[in-house]
């Protein structure tokens, strides 16, 4: 008998990692990574030619996965001035996933970058890279697993020019903004060196924690912080670190996916080859089994 329990609870081990396994393509995701962070995309800097690129190769990706285009297809051009008064123009690509019921759930993160400073090129492989890469891997789950919820995908534009992108959005959103209920935002989440992934914004939103609870495996813990405004202050806050702040100033919940800053953020070392895959693989299955939770348990 005992040596019937151990076959058992061995199977259930092995089910259980073929099912981790099987939510979405790994060889994709680091694909997607690489390509989104090497040098022939200078950085995804909006309004150059490089994001440009980018975003075409967002649009072919949702296209692939089987995305529903909006009435005006993928693209959602905006207009804004930057700092020095210039007339910047940016684009979100946004596609969706039939769900079950009337009310929508949207998931994000932004493709662009810094672009090239002083000859350097800021390839943004964690920043933000890495979160446009996962959102792939998650449309991928959602349209093989059907959703109780509309799902809108989302890649914005323009977030390292202060959160014009999802601005934009937020303003003028795609379906009536009462029916959005949560936003779920990527942000930085291949680098989770110290084995900790951070859900942000259930400081705000208790009611999402308990779907998030207990989720970790054996690599990476997804833990809670970084938006209690007692316990973190200034840029240790993340409540508007990232395009979940303007979804948050209109009263939509959010969670924030991201990692702790490391000593390549916004340099021209964060690059591909600095990506653990087996932590950033399981920082993405992390992240799917939390949007599936939250799919499922929201009316």
């Amino acid at each position: 008998m005992r040596k019937r329990s151990v076959l058992i609870v061995l199977i259930s081990l092995v089910v259980t990692a073929l099912q981790a396994q099987s939510l979405y393509n790994e060889d994709a995701l680091m694909a997607n990574l690489k390509f989104l962070s090497s040098d022939s995309l200078q950085g995804r800097k909006t309004g150059t030619p490089e994001n440009a690129v980018a975003r075409a190769f967002v649009q072919k990706q949702f296209k692939q996965l089987g995305l529903l285009p909006f009435d005006t297809g993928y693209d959602f051009p905006f207009e804004f001035d930057s700092r020095t008064g210039e007339k910047i123009k940016g684009v979100n690509v946004a596609g969706w996933i039939k769900g079950k019921k009337d009310s929508y759930i949207v998931i994000s993160a932004h493709y662009d970058h810094v672009g090239v400073r002083n000859d350097k090129i800021y390839n943004g492989a964690d920043d933000n890279a890495s979160g446009t890469s996962a959102l792939f891997a998650i449309a991928e789950y959602f349209s093989k697993h059907k959703p109780e919820h509309n799902i809108i995908i989302v890649a914005f534009d323009a977030e390292e020019m202060g959160l014009r992108g999802a601005s934009a959005f937020v303003a003028n959103p795609p379906v009536a903004v009462e029916k959005i209920l949560v936003n779920l935002n990527m942000d930085m989440v291949a680098r989770a060196d110290k084995g900790e992934l951070v859900a942000c914004g259930t400081f705000y939103y208790p009611q999402l924690k308990p779907y998030l609870e207990g989720i970790s495996s054996e690599k990476v813990k997804l833990v809670f912080g970084h938006d209690d405004p007692e316990k973190y202050k200034g840029q240790d806050n993340w409540t508007f670190s990232s395009d979940h702040g303007p979804f948050h100033r209109v009263k939509i919940p959010f969670v924030y996916f991201g990692v702790e800053d490391h000593k390549d953020y916004h340099q021209p070392t964060d690059d591909f080859e600095l990506v653990n895959p087996d932590i950033y693989k399981e920082c993405v299955r992390l992240i799917i089994q939390a949007a599936s939770r939250i799919d499922k348990g929201l009316k």
